[in-house]
């Protein structure tokens, strides 16, 4: 799954980056290194502008909240568990199936949080020990490029409660798409005896798109399932590297450019 990540960069950016055409400075976030699901996060998009006599669709960066919310849903309890789609299952599943065939994003990040348990720990649970697990937090980050693109789908959600001219009558929602973990080793995989792959790590992990894929994917004129299908295939496995970080991003109130700093070693003393 993808449950935490690190988005740093700034808007202006990120428009570069993604030959961006519109973004609202009115949505500007703040640097995140610890971004959890229901925070508000940017995405690229491409959409006509609301209000537009041209109807084109225009390349936008948006700030939508992490945790898609369906359209038909009659509340948005439950958003925070739908901040991940299943690569296999997202062109049929209710939730996601129409969002996957005319509302795709790309979703920015300098990299993603994923936990590591600890061998020995696992082996004291199966012997009935009453120990809890070490987790040990790795960060994945691009090794050439400033920044991930993560495949995403978004969503329109109306809150009935307000008037139509609330600010907030209106939710823009998001979940990241993941795929199966490489089991290909990664750039300094099986250092310190630490994992040789994403798959040794978590058996799940965010689709990335590479730059080639990035106009095909957000073209709204693209709706057929097997097609947009095609392009949810992972990049090599050279394209990222992986290495441990404190065991402080795993408490969501911390949050600063050190939870990126790279350890020489596991926080082997650290348990939780």
């Amino acid at each position: 799954m993808c449950g935490r990540y690190a988005a740093s960069r700034e808007p202006e950016d990120l428009a570069g980056l993604f030959d961006v055409e519109v973004w609202d400075p009115a949505e500007t976030l703040a640097p995140d290194w610890n971004v959890a699901p229901t925070k508000k996060v940017y995405a690229v998009l491409e959409r006509p502008l609301k209000g537009a006599a041209d109807r084109r669709p225009v390349r936008q960066l948006r700030a939508l909240k992490w945790g898609l919310v369906p359209s038909w849903a009659k509340s948005p309890e439950g958003a925070a568990r739908m901040i991940n789609a299943r690569a296999e299952t997202v062109h049929e599943k209710p939730s996601f199936r129409r969002p996957f065939a005319e509302r795709r994003c790309l979703i920015p990040a300098d990299g993603y949080y994923e936990w590591v348990t600890g061998a020995q720990e696992r082996d004291l649970e199966v012997q009935g020990r009453r120990k809890r697990p070490r987790k040990q937090p790795y960060f994945v980050t691009p090794t050439d490029g400033p920044v991930m693109a993560m495949a995403g789908v978004y969503e329109f959600w109306r809150d009935r409660t307000l008037p139509d001219d609330h600010p907030e009558a209106w939710w823009a929602t998001c979940s990241v798409i993941t795929t199966e973990a490489d089991d290909r080793p990664f750039a300094g995989g099986g250092s310190e005896g630490g994992p040789r792959s994403l798959a040794d790590i978590h058996p799940r992990m965010p689709l990335l798109l590479t730059p080639d894929r990035w106009d095909a994917w957000l073209d709204p004129a693209r709706t057929d399932p097997d097609e947009l299908r095609s392009l949810l295939a992972p990049p090599a496995a050279s394209a990222v590297r992986a290495y441990p970080v404190a065991t402080a991003v795993s408490d969501v109130r911390n949050n600063g450019p050190e939870l990126l700093t790279e350890l020489a070693a596991p926080e082997e003393s650290t348990l939780f």
